[in-house]
């Protein structure tokens, strides 16, 4: 592996025109920061962050033999507690603009929209008081003898792969409660994409009161029902079946919520959604969601993803792009299966990047790390614009793990070569199983001081 010293040259070289120091200070002028000349300055301080986590987060006291200079792990830990969350967070926002603004991608947009992929997962942290206190740990686990798991919330260009921001929250937060933190990032006319997490009455209105246009599959427990002029339910009832009374097959089949409003093809139709005391969740206040329409137009429609080895999916999709003409079926199918691309972002975080355990031991050293990942997977992605662009094939087909391995090896001022482009795969089918046992102790299932206990207990008893 090349030096870090070499390394970083070639950081700041490719992040020169969307990273620059000027950049730096000023975000760190913005969010209030003082700091004095020296040796770890924010902007070293960032460009070292950056080449730690490129080299999959290497040890703080490895950096100084890797860059051969007088980096002392606690001088650059307390460099990086020094650096406030808001700059690196202001960072990424920016950069990831700048370097979508920069590369317009033939297939940069989808019917004229400018679209983005919204999804969620998770990350293990140390485990220390103040990350449990922050993020808690799953449920299952007993005290003692689970991880504080962070849970993440990404916003994703859909054509180019750059990630425009990232935040994290206690594991059994829902991504709906938040993601409105990421629509001040998108403009009006824009498309937000995602699973069926984010399908609500509200989280529609919200984007429609932007002026962005929403696609999600639709929430299991919305209720269907593509019959012309079929009838809704106007005032909502749980349907709980009473004990002991018997109920006509005619009443066990639910009655949609929604009003029907006009047929746009087969499996294709415009309804009418509602505001009910059932609508508001639990993370909007009664005054807030007092201001929101009691009625939205959606469009709903179904389409079938026949696959290989597979059973043939049907997928329902919820949607305010209302114009068939302007937004067909077939091209909406099309980028919904694009949107299974998010769950490539993420492998490529937490394998490749190996962001799955993060180091750091405080919540505010875990935000900041899990930013400065997103950071340097921008950087990957930007070397895959590049190579995608001379090498005349899409992004998404330039290998990720090569195009870090060249950012690790190259030389400061060499061109960009060819980089590995991965065949297309659509009928692969592989069953999920693994080979790899590597993996064979026992989990843990008390507490390392009761376990200590016992074992000294057991070597006594003998």
């Amino acid at each position: 592996m090349a030096s870090v010293a070499s390394t970083l040259a070639r950081i700041k070289e490719d992040l020169q025109p969307f990273l620059a120091e000027e950049l730096i200070l000023n975000a760190c002028r913005g969010a209030g920061h003082h700091w004095r000349e020296r040796v770890l300055g924010p902007v070293q301080t960032v460009h070292l962050f950056i080449v730690q986590v490129l080299c999959f987060n290497t040890a703080m006291t490895h950096l100084r033999h890797l860059s051969k200079t007088a980096v002392k792990a606690p001088a650059y830990c307390r460099a990086r507690m020094r650096l406030p969350l808001a700059v690196l967070e202001a960072l990424l926002s920016q950069s990831s603009q700048a370097m979508v603004a920069a590369h317009p991608l033939p297939r940069g947009l989808w019917c004229g929209l400018r679209a983005y992929l919204a999804d969620g997962s998770s990350t293990i942290a140390p485990d220390t008081p103040d990350s449990q206190k922050a993020f808690g740990q799953p449920k299952g686990c007993k005290k003692g003898c689970g991880f504080p798991v962070p849970k993440v919330l990404g916003l994703f260009d859909v054509f180019t792969g750059l990630m425009l921001q990232t935040l994290a929250f206690p594991l059994y937060t829902h991504e709906q409660s938040k993601v409105w933190m990421l629509h001040p990032l998108l403009q009006a006319g824009d498309l937000l994409v995602g699973d069926r997490g984010f399908c609500s009455f509200v989280h529609l209105v919200m984007l429609f009161s932007r002026g962005i246009h929403g696609l999600f599959r639709i929430h299991q427990k919305q209720i269907v029902d593509f019959r012309p002029h079929r009838k809704h339910r106007r005032k909502y009832s749980k349907g709980a079946k009473s004990k002991g009374r018997k109920t006509s097959k005619k009443a066990a089949c639910p009655m949609p919520r929604s009003k029907y409003i006009r047929r746009l093809g087969k499996h294709d139709h415009v309804v009418e959604w509602f505001k009910d005391a059932t609508s508001r969740p639990k993370w909007m206040s009664k005054e807030q969601f007092a201001l929101l329409p009691d009625s939205l137009q959606v469009r709903e429609l179904r389409f079938m993803l026949p696959r290989k080895g597979q059973r043939t999916l049907s997928i329902t999709i919820a949607t305010t792009l209302l114009d068939p003409l302007l937004y067909p079926k077939e091209k909406i199918a099309e980028l919904y299966g694009v949107r299974w691309q998010v769950e490539t972002h993420f492998a490529e975080l937490k394998t490749t990047l190996r962001m799955r355990k993060v180091k750091s031991k405080t919540s505010q050293g875990v935000l900041k790390e899990l930013v400065v990942y997103a950071l340097v997977y921008n950087l990957v992605h930007l070397v895959m614009l590049h190579a995608a662009r001379g090498q005349g094939v899409t992004p998404d087909r330039v290998s990720f793990i090569d195009a870090v391995r060249w950012l690790l090896w190259a030389a400061p001022g060499e061109p960009l070569g060819e980089l590995l482009i991965n065949p297309r795969r659509k009928d692969r089918h592989e069953p999920r199983v693994t080979k790899d046992r590597e993996d064979t102790y026992t989990k843990m299932s008390h507490p390392r001081e009761e376990l200590r206990k016992a074992l000294k207990k057991q070597a006594v008893t003998a």
